[in-house]
C-alpha cells in the first residue's frame, strides 16, 4: 500500500504560534502521521512572532504569484524540518507582519477575508511549486474553507490538481468567517454564488459554508460534538446544512501530547510523580498555593486553566464562587479574555483573598502547576467541541469537574454513576447550582482519602495520545481517497 500524501493548512500550528487547540492539532497530528509512514507538509502563515524566536526557519522560494480576484500578489516560501515533517511558511508581509494573528484587543482586521483567502491561494500555488501534489489536503477552520471551494472552481483544469481529495475539520463552530458580500470580487468568488444554497448565510459571506460545502468529508474534533453540531442549540445556524451532509461527517477527538503534559516529566512542576508514588502530588499542591499565595493545605483546591469567554461558563463559575467558599474550596484561576471577566474575577479576587487566586495571563509555567498541584479540575462549558484540559488533567491525578458536552463528555466517565470505572464527575445544565451539586458529590469522596487515592490512581492511567486518534484520522483519509 503506497503512504498516504497529506497537507495540512492551518492559521496557527504548534510550536510556531498558538492562540488555541487549533495550533496543538495541527503541530500534534503530523508529527504522529509521519511515525506512522504518511508523507507530511504543514503550511501556515509567517507571522511576525514565528520570525522573532529561533525555529532555523530558512527562505525556499521568492517571487511566487497567487491569483486573488482580479490580482496577483507576490509572497514568498519559507521552510524548516522538524521531528520528521516538512512545515512551509507564507510570507506576505502586507497580511502577516503584524503583532497579532486574527486582531486587536478592539476586534478583528478588518482584511481578514483577504488575508485568508490570500493564504489559501498561495498554499495552492505553492505546492504546485514544489510539485507536493497531496492525496488529501486537510484543512482546518474557516481560515482554510476557502481551499475546497478554489479546488473546485478554480484549480480544476491544473492537472493533478482534479484528483485531490479535501477533509475539513470544525474546530469550534461558533467561529465561521462571515464578511460582507463586498469581498467577494476581491477573494476570487464571483456574485453567482452569493445565494443561500451557496456562500450566502444571512445576508454575509461565510467562509465556513465553502468548507462544509466543497470538501469531500467533515469532522469535528470528538464524537459527541459531531452529534451536537446536527442540533439547532450548538448548531450555529448550520445545523440544517450540516445534517444535509451528515453521511460525510466523522468526529475525531483530539489527541493529548503526553510529551509536554505528564507529571512524571514535567519540567515545571515541584516533583515529578506517577501512578505508584501519587502521595507526592501533594508537594505540587503545597507550591501551588505557595505561588498563589493561598495558604497551607487545607481542604479541596479548584483549578481553572481557560479562555475567560462564556462559552467556557466563566460565569457559572463566579456565581457558585460564594457556595464554593462554604464548601471550604479555594480556586486558582488562570486565563485571558473577555474584559468583563477580567474585571470580574479581580473583584472577586479581592473580596475572597484566601479562597480565590487569580492570574489574567497567558502562563505556561503556572498551568502545568495548576494541573499538578489542584485536587479538581473544572471545566462548566456551555459547549466545547474537545477540551485538552481535561485529558492533561487525568494524567496527572486531577479530577475533572465538566458539563456533559462535546469532548468533555466523551472523556469523562461520572463517578457517581460507575464507581468501578469512572474518572471525573459530569453535570447537565449550565447553570451554578448544577456545578455546586456535581462538586458536592466530589468533595463527598474527596473526603475519602482511601476512595479519592484509588480515583486518582484509575485517572492516570487513561490514555488519550496522539496515536489512537491519528489511526482514525488514517482510516478516514484512506476512506476520502477511495471514493469517488
Amino acid at each position: 500500500m503506497n503512504p498516504l500524501k497529506i497537507l495540512v493548512v492551518s492559521s496557527e500550528v504548534v510550536p510556531f504560534e498558538k492562540t488555541g487547540g487549533l495550533a496543538d492539532v495541527a503541530g500534534s497530528l503530523p508529527r504522529v502521521l509521519n511515525s506512522r509512514g504518511c508523507k507530511l507538509a504543514v503550511f501556515s502563515p509567517y507571522y511576525l512572532k514565528t520570525r522573532q524566536k529561533d525555529f532555523r526557519i530558512k527562505p525556499l522560494k521568492e517571487n511566487l504569484k497567487a491569483a486573488v480576484g482580479n490580482w496577483e500578489p507576490h509572497f514568498s516560501l519559507h521552510h524548516c524540518f522538524r521531528e520528521g515533517v516538512n512545515f512551509y511558511f507564507i510570507e506576505k508581509d502586507e497580511y502577516f507582519s503584524r503583532e497579532f494573528l486574527y486582531g486587536t484587543a478592539s476586534g478583528d482586521y478588518p482584511d481578514n477575508a483577504s488575508r485568508f483567502a490570500f493564504f489559501s491561494n498561495a498554499v495552492l500555488e505553492s505546492i504546485a511549486s514544489l510539485g507536493f501534489i497531496p492525496d488529501i489536503i486537510h484543512c482546518n477552520d474557516w481560515q482554510t474553507a476557502l481551499i475546497a471551494f478554489y479546488l473546485k472552481y478554480k484549480f480544476q483544469d491544473r492537472g493533478a490538481f482534479n484528483k485531490i481529495k479535501t477533509l475539513f475539520s470544525i474546530h469550534n463552530l461558533a467561529y465561521q468567517g462571515l464578511f460582507s458580500p463586498e469581498v467577494m470580487p476581491d477573494i476570487g468568488v464571483e456574485a453567482e454564488f452569493f445565494k443561500s444554497a451557496a456562500l450566502e448565510f444571512y445576508g454575509k459571506f461565510s467562509f465556513i459554508k465553502a468548507g462544509i460545502l466543497y470538501s469531500d468529508a467533515i469532522n469535528t474534533v470528538s464524537k459527541a460534538y459531531a452529534k451536537e453540531i446536527l442540533t439547532p442549540e450548538f448548531g450555529c445556524g448550520l445545523d440544517g446544512l450540516l445534517t444535509t451532509r451528515k453521511a460525510d461527517l466523522y468526529g475525531i477527538i483530539n489527541g493529548a501530547d503526553y510529551s509536554q503534559w505528564n507529571p512524571q516529566s514535567d519540567k515545571f512542576i515541584k516533583i515529578n510523580y506517577n501512578e505508584k508514588n501519587l502521595a507526592d502530588k501533594s508537594k505540587c499542591k503545597q507550591d501551588l498555593l505557595e505561588e498563589v499565595g493561598l495558604g497551607d493545605d487545607d481542604g479541596p483546591l479548584l483549578g481553572v486553566v481557560s479562555r475567560l469567554a462564556e462559552q467556557k461558563g466563566i460565569d457559572i463559575i463566579a456565581s457558585a464562587l460564594p457556595e464554593m467558599v462554604k464548601l471550604g474550596c479555594r480556586l486558582v484561576i488562570l486565563g485571558l479574555g473577555e474584559e468583563k471577566y477580567h474585571l470580574l474575577l479581580t473583584e472577586m479576587a479581592g473580596k475572597y483573598p484566601r479562597n480565590l487566586a487569580v492570574k489574567i495571563a497567558f502562563d505556561n509555567p503556572l498551568a502545568h502547576k495548576i494541573e499538578a498541584g489542584a485536587d479538581m479540575f473544572l471545566m462548566p462549558s456551555r459547549y466545547e467541541p474537545c477540551g485538552l484540559n481535561q485529558m492533561y488533567s487525568l494524567k496527572y491525578g486531577t479530577i475533572p469537574v465538566v458539563r456533559a458536552v462535546g469532548g468533555l463528555d466523551d472523556v469523562v466517565i461520572d463517578y457517581s454513576q460507575d464507581v468501578k470505572t469512572g474518572n471525573g464527575f459530569k453535570f447537565k445544565n449550565a447553570d451554578p447550582q448544577s456545578l455546586i451539586t456535581a462538586l458536592k458529590r466530589a468533595i463527598s469522596v474527596y473526603n475519602n482519602r482511601k476512595e479519592w487515592l484509588a480515583l486518582m490512581a484509575r485517572a492516570v492511567k487513561f490514555d488519550f495520545s496522539w496515536e489512537r486518534s491519528a489511526e482514525e484520522y488514517i482510516n478516514l483519509y484512506r476512506k476520502i481517497v477511495k471514493t469517488k
